[in-house]
């Protein structure tokens, strides 16, 4: 896997992002690279980015993580689903998991779809076992016991989501994009819905018409933000990519703009995108877009990327679940990532993720369930010979009382932390040499030094960590009060 260095933005972009603002010109970059230090006030922050790596030393390095494949979680056995079923969607509702995902069918022999696309749903207790209910909503083969939610345009791609914005009107609390061509006229259209199973068209006209529509184009609130975002599918040169507006009313979005990445990530096709903010940090965005490898039979595997402002985006090489993964994720467009990150009842310290197999391969395709460690995405990682990770500076704030950290060390490991001036010299009683060593798994751990854990005495002044590690990892970082 290539280095830290070849895979991230620069961390200098990162600091003038969260200094002053996206800054707009490259010269308005250069200006802030002496900003002032990181403000973390008491965020969760993962190492998902170069943000809080000033140096890694040794064998330290940043380490992308693999979700642990799980049990089979739907089969789209019924007449009206099939081999082609795409496009799923999850998401937590209360005390139930809702899934809405596309019903298709294609005949391998006669090489056309058996039967119109439409948009079917299931739900779940526990996020392991789904039904599908029978909803009477539409007819299918004379029968409308199905679990059918929407037929005619936009089932191609219906991506619905909970919007979660204080202002949302009750009959628009479930809301959706997808493309269509009411009357004619491409683009994507806004759906909405008063209970997420009763679905109508939110306006005649497209809300977004820029752009390459035949993919799983998505929309969300963005508490952080407090407006929402969009994400769809185009094409630059030949090359599929993704673009992103935003909107105050989910009617009116601004003009999409391309998304872009580190200097060295390569033009490659990206079909989905899956974007959403990361529940614990919903400051940072997660997306786990599909990349489509067209020359080596139309295959399709996720990879993992991450931003701090929407648009630009921390993108990683290695796909976060291989062709290896069982099963059946090798043929043609078999190994998408649905669009969904959840926390399942009795696993607080893990979140689950789904990704399909056996597209186009039978009667029917799965849906698998895999499984990360909270914040588990990427970590810092030394080996046997041991390494340090030593952040940028960082302003303590008036809530950082003590420092919780995410980490695990494996046989023979260790981890300790330092606190040390922005120049390096470490603050009394705070050297690594107080902190005892920590060992075991842990996801919320106070750091401690021989004294105790309490920082409170240093709240305004500018550190900087420095993390040693053996046979260790470490996912995430937090500045907290006390009182949580």
């Amino acid at each position: 896997m290539k280095s830290l260095s070849h895979l991230a933005f620069s961390r200098r972009a990162f600091l003038a992002t969260t200094a002053a603002g996206i800054a707009s010109q490259p010269w308005q970059v250069r200006a802030q690279e002496k900003a002032a230090a990181l403000d973390l006030g008491t965020r969760l922050e993962l190492f998902v980015d170069e943000l809080l790596i000033a140096k890694l030393t040794g064998d330290a390095k940043s380490h992308l993580h693999q979700p642990e494949p799980k049990d089979v979680a739907l089969i789209t056995d019924e007449p009206w689903e099939g081999n082609t079923c795409a496009y799923y969607t999850l998401f937590q509702d209360g005390s139930r998991y809702r899934m809405y995902y596309r019903g298709s069918h294609w005949d391998e022999t006669a090489k056309r779809a058996t039967h119109p696309e439409v948009t079917c749903y299931a739900e779940s207790k526990d996020g392991i076992r789904w039904d599908k209910p029978t909803l009477g909503l539409f007819e299918f083969g004379g029968s409308k016991k199905n679990n059918i939610v929407w037929m005619g345009n936009g089932t191609h791609c219906f991506a619905p989501f909970k919007d979660e914005n204080p202002a949302c009107a009750p009959a628009a609390r479930y809301k959706a994009i997808s493309s269509g061509y009411p009357g004619g006229k491409k683009g994507l259209y806004a759906y909405h819905s008063a209970d997420g199973l009763r679905w109508q068209l939110q306006r005649e006209e497209p809300v977004i018409t820029e752009g390459a529509f035949d993919s799983q184009n998505l929309a969300f609130w963005d508490e952080h933000a407090q407006m929402y975002r969009e994400y769809h599918r185009t094409f630059v040169n030949g090359v599929r990519a993704i673009m992103t507006g935003t909107s105050a009313d989910f009617l009116k979005w601004t003009p999409p703009q391309l998304l872009t990445y580190q200097p060295s990530a390569p033009d490659e096709h990206l079909y989905t995108n899956t974007v959403r903010p990361y529940p614990r940090a919903p400051h940072l965005l997660i997306g786990f877009p599909a990349r489509f490898l067209p020359k080596t039979g139309q295959r399709v595997e996720p990879v993992l990327m991450a931003s701090r402002d929407g648009r630009r985006f921390h993108r990683w090489a290695t796909p976060v679940i291989p062709e290896t993964a069982p099963k059946d994720r090798g043929g043609n467009r078999s190994n998408y990532m649905t669009w969904g990150l959840v926390t399942l009842p009795g696993r607080p310290n893990h979140l689950s993720v789904y990704a399909t197999e056996a597209y186009y391969t039978g009667p029917s395709s799965r849906v698998r369930r895999f499984e990360y460690r909270v914040d588990g995405f990427v970590s810092i990682r030394a080996g046997a010979a041991g390494g340090e990770l030593i952040t940028p500076p960082i302003k303590l704030g008036q809530l950082a009382e003590r420092l919780e950290i995410n980490f695990a060390t494996r046989e023979e490991g260790h981890l300790r932390v330092a606190l040390e001036t922005p120049e390096g010299q470490p603050l009394p009683g705070r050297a690594l040499d107080n902190c005892p060593p920590l060992r075991g798994d842990r996801v919320r751990h106070t750091v401690s030094w021989k004294q105790d854990g309490d920082i409170s005495t240093l709240k305004g002044r500018t550190v900087r960590l420095r993390f040693e590690l053996k046979n260790a990892d470490l996912y995430s970082l937090r500045l907290q009060p006390w009182l949580t």
